[in-house]
């Protein structure tokens, strides 16, 4: 039996897809991050599929544990909190782990919403190449990271949340320029979304001077313009 890689909202719970819906439904099982944040989904479309957390702290026991079950041929569906598993959260390594247990095994992608390309999309920035770099490091190896944005020729998109993006983008302005052109997407698909777009000192200061600018999630956007 297969294992099903399914993409799911970043936000707006209509933005899944059919054949999302009908892989969770036939699962014996949904790995999710937080069952809470999946238990939203199979709540709000009827599915009774049972759900078990896989996160960044689970640990080899339950990795174990889910390749046994499918050496056992059971059909399991892994979810991220939002968006396409895999992509800077912890899904790559449970891949990496049962493909190397069950080499011949089939991964099936059933692809949808991703932060990253839904943030591109709408950038006006130009996307045949960019370089995405997750989120940044809380400590160590953060000069190194903000030296990879400024060294880059192309777009660079990053990951941040609410706690830190005022923190990076002041080492945005201080590393690379004032000037560097951003585009921030906040809450994507959500009901406050909101798209900043200029330089970093104009969107800092949008930010800084509303409250409600720095809640939620952001995927940020980096033009050198050098």
């Amino acid at each position: 039996m297969p294992l099903s890689i399914v993409a799911t909202p970043i936000g707006n719970l209509e933005d899944i897809t059919l054949r999302a819906l009908r892989t969770l439904k036939e699962a014996d099982l949904i790995l999710s991050e937080d069952t809470r944040v999946a238990g939203k989904i199979t709540s709000h479309y009827e599915i009774k599929t049972p759900l078990l957390s896989y996160h960044h702290h689970s640990g080899v026991s339950k990795i174990n544990h889910i390749i046994e079950l499918l050496k056992e041929n059971k059909k399991i569906a892994l979810v991220s909190d939002a968006g396409t598993p895999g992509i800077s959260d912890p899904g790559g390594e449970l891949i990496h782990q049962v493909l190397q247990a069950i080499p011949d095994i089939q991964i099936e992608a059933i692809p949808g919403p991703s932060a990253l390309a839904t943030a591109l999309s709408i950038s006006g920035m130009p996307t045949d190449k960019f370089l995405f770099l997750g989120f940044p490091p809380h400590k160590k190896g953060r000069q190194t990271f903000l030296g990879k944005i400024k060294a880059s020729e192309y777009p660079v998109v990053v990951y941040e949340s609410k706690h830190r993006i005022i923190k990076f983008l002041e080492e945005l302005k201080v590393t690379i320029s004032p000037e560097a052109e951003l585009m921030l997407g906040r809450e994507l698909t959500k009901m406050h979304e909101t798209a900043y777009r200029g330089s970093v000192d104009k969107i800092l200061e949008e930010i800084k001077a509303d409250a409600n600018a720095q809640k939620g999630e952001f995927v940020v956007i980096i033009k050198n313009n050098q």
